[in-house]
């Protein structure tokens, strides 16, 4: 069957697998509350996805062609599936090492109440930057973080807000992160250009929410926050042999994610250095784990996998520490896998017939001046995170759509990559059944419904990028012979691949 006897979809029904979407979890939440990822959300996409099945087959596609549109969109999300499952042996080794309660306990030390969240945007931040990882940042300091703030008496979605909008300001400004690389060669600009252009949103959008963090921290009442922290740093010393040796472990996958080593040896190798110094500084931790008999090396070698695949609780005497003290290994991230798959089954299926074209299509009729074509661009990013549940899908399919329409109005492509980043990028964590969403939920722990109100720095960005190009604040456009220049440029690249395809 050749493309041309497929029929485009109208806007109506390309809008009727999102309702029954937003039908589906808006019931979700009614009836499911906080456990919505067990299952409730996932069957919300299949059911959607069915249902935008049925009309890309009425459509005139074939089932064939959309499976294998499925399968290759799953195929996409494989890479950020096997990191969510070494992201969850890394956790397990990482508590009973004894790496994420030495943590904990220095962090109570040096941390006070009052700038604790304030101070967690800027360490997410300056370690996100290092390694240009806000998954890899969330997954380490991330979660020692959130014991501190569980331990001062945060609750557990203001912390993680506090958490993610650091490690994200991160992964947008860092010339080691994939989507910071990624818009700019969408877009057609170079890496440090997009950097430095991105400073005029990001700076801002950084600093309040810093003061925001400040505010809640010196108004907050965190009754019994000073007296709980003493007892949980008692219950962890009693517990673990807290050493400054084993700072060792974070040091060196820092070190490793900084020298550009791939995410997954990166995250691999620091699961097994952990493994190494929990043999050698927890060793009646491991016993305790394995729960059986014979030899040390026995129990040991059975106490690190237990902790790598499943789930395992250390119990220290305290019950607000022994929450602390419990990870779900590989087998903890199951639900978060099957989520990003029913996700990517919704979103290959509404790309494959042309849904999400026909929709954001409408879009350009509203483009007028930079503002406009900003906010269409925000919006289509959002709307792919969304729709898509992918991040980089949310930058690569925006960021082709509109690349000519900048280029026509005569600005120049930072200004594109700019708000792919300002928009794809950072609202992807906001979105529950998003890559993203899902993954950062299943590493905190905390629903994504309930820390998505407290990311500001997420939320205030694209509002951000928006504002700055309304008021016209340094937004660059080509010269008359620039811009005739580059017309001339993509008129001769059309012509010759159009001569490639006609071959």
């Amino acid at each position: 069957m050749s493309l041309k006897q497929y029929k485009t979809p109208t806007m109506l029904q390309s809008l009727l697998p999102i309702a029954v979407l937003i039908v589906f979890l808006t019931l979700n939440v009614k009836f499911f509350r906080d456990d919505t990822l067990s299952g409730a959300n996932q069957m919300a996409l299949i059911l959607a996805a069915a249902v935008a099945g049925i009309i890309a087959v009425n459509l005139g596609y074939r089932w064939l062609f959309i499976r294998e549109r499925v399968i290759k969109g799953i195929g996409t999300a494989m890479p950020a599936i096997l990191i969510l499952f070494l992201i969850g042996s890394l956790a397990g080794t990482w508590m009973v090492s004894g790496v994420v309660p030495m943590l904990i306990y220095y962090g109570l030390e040096i941390l006070h109440p009052k700038i604790f969240l304030f101070a967690s945007v800027i360490i997410c931040a300056v370690v996100s930057v290092s390694t240009g990882s806000s998954w890899s940042t969330v997954a380490t300091i991330g979660v020692a973080l959130l014991g501190i703030g569980k331990a001062l008496g945060f609750s557990e979605a203001m912390i993680a807000g506090a958490i993610i909008s650091g490690a994200y300001f991160g992964d947008k400004m860092s010339p080691l992160s994939d989507t910071t690389n990624l818009a700019p060669a969408v877009a057609g600009t170079d890496l440090f250009t997009h950097v430095r252009y991105m400073v005029i949103t990001t700076t801002p959008s950084l600093i309040i929410t810093m003061v925001i963090f400040l505010i809640i921290g010196f108004t907050i009442d965190l009754q019994g926050g000073a007296t709980n922290a003493d007892a949980v740093q008692a219950a962890i010393k009693a517990k673990f042999n807290v050493t400054p040796v084993l700072l060792l472990v974070p040091a060196m996958l820092i070190y490793i994610i900084v020298k550009k080593v791939p995410p997954l040896p990166s995250l691999l190798a620091g699961t097994l250095l952990a493994a190494v110094f929990a043999i050698i500084f927890q060793p009646h931790i491991l016993e305790e784990v394995a729960a059986t008999g014979g030899s040390f090396v026995k129990q040991a070698y059975i106490a690190i996998m237990k902790t790598m695949f499943g789930s395992v609780a250390v119990t220290t005497g305290d019950p607000s520490v022994d929450e602390l003290m419990k990870t779900r290994g590989m087998a903890g991230m199951l639900n978060t896998v099957w989520l990003i798959i029913c996700a990517m089954v919704f979103g290959g299926i509404m790309e494959a017939c042309g849904m999400l074209k026909t929709i954001t299509g409408k879009l350009m009729k509203f483009v007028h001046n930079a503002g406009t074509l900003v906010g269409s661009t925000v919006a289509t990013c959002l709307f792919f995170n969304v729709t898509a549940s992918d991040q980089y899908l949310s930058i690569v399919i925006p960021g082709r759509m509109y690349a000519k329409k900048f280029r026509d109005m005569g600005f120049k492509p930072e200004l594109l990559s700019r708000s792919l980043e300002d928009s794809g990028t950072v609202t992807s964590v906001l979105i529950p059944w998003n890559t993203c969403g899902a993954t950062q939920s299943g590493v905190l722990g905390v629903s994504t419904w309930a820390y998505a109100p407290y990311c500001f720095f997420n939320i205030i960005s694209p509002f951000m990028s928006v504002f700055i190009a309304a008021i016209g604040y340094k937004i660059r456009k080509y010269t008359p012979e620039e811009h005739a220049k580059v017309l001339e440029e993509a008129d001769a690249a059309d012509r010759e691949l159009y001569r490639e395809e006609e071959v």
